[in-house]
């Protein structure tokens, strides 16, 4: 750790309509289960609502970033039409987090993209979707239906950063419909589903960036936000 400080990981936020107590209104939001992983990988979560500006001074306060997921990205980014399944976008949410992205890439900041973090990551870096998996796999495997998580195995390529950290194999939580097309340019696939889709992508050029298309915050697979804490440490 920094001298016995826990590092500091912004975690992006929903910005959902949301009820609690008297209130029904709209709220900057995030399942409890990101805060939990950080703080028992030894990091200490700071919630980061999106925001058209003040992506340098916001990761001139933490030591990492977690990209959460959430709503599909909007295809306009990658120069698509809107599939007929990709509704819900929240284009603020794109634009604040695509600028802490990019300035966080730009200093090297270690970043882990969850779900829609990891289809965000690969936008950011030239590449483009699939906007609804299913027509590309043939099943509903990664999201069975609403509000219900789907479990299936990911393989990891030896020697890469995902593999490092859970090993060769590792089964999973997911939900999502929407999958990685064309990997970016300066990313490099690591881990597959059992149906072939890309669940894994990462930098080769830099400390530690990383996306997973699954959640690792509902699931066993605790070694990620190790290592996120542990090269946020070393920053």
């Amino acid at each position: 750790m920094l001298s016995g400080v826990r590092p500091l990981i912004g975690i992006t936020t929903y910005v959902e309509r949301a009820q609690w107590g008297v209130w029904d209104t709209t709220a900057a939001l995030l399942p409890y289960s990101y805060v939990r992983a950080v703080e028992a990988a030894g990091g200490r979560a700071v919630l980061l609502p999106p925001t058209p500006d003040g992506a340098s001074e916001t990761l001139d306060l933490v030591h990492g970033l977690i990209l959460a997921g959430g709503a599909d990205v909007d295809p306009a980014r990658y120069g698509a039409t809107p599939h007929a399944e990709t509704i819900g976008l929240r284009t603020d949410r794109d634009g604040g987090e695509a600028a802490l992205l990019t300035e966080a890439l730009k200093r090297k900041t270690p970043v882990l993209g969850i779900c829609r973090g990891m289809q965000l990551l690969n936008v950011v870096s030239g590449g483009t979707l699939h906007q609804h998996l299913p027509e590309v796999v043939g099943s509903t495997d990664h999201r069975p239906e609403p509000g219900v998580f789907g479990e299936h195995g990911v393989r990891f390529e030896t020697g890469s950063l995902v593999c490092r950290l859970l090993g060769e194999r590792s089964d999973v939580k997911s939900y999502h419909h929407q999958g990685v097309d064309r990997v970016a340019p300066n990313l490099v696939a690591t881990g597959w589903a059992d149906d072939g889709s890309v669940e894994v992508i990462e930098r080769t050029d830099t400390t530690f960036a990383l996306g997973v298309l699954w959640h690792p915050e509902e699931g066993e697979d605790a070694g990620l936000f190790r290592g996120l804490v542990e090269a946020a440490a070393k920053r």
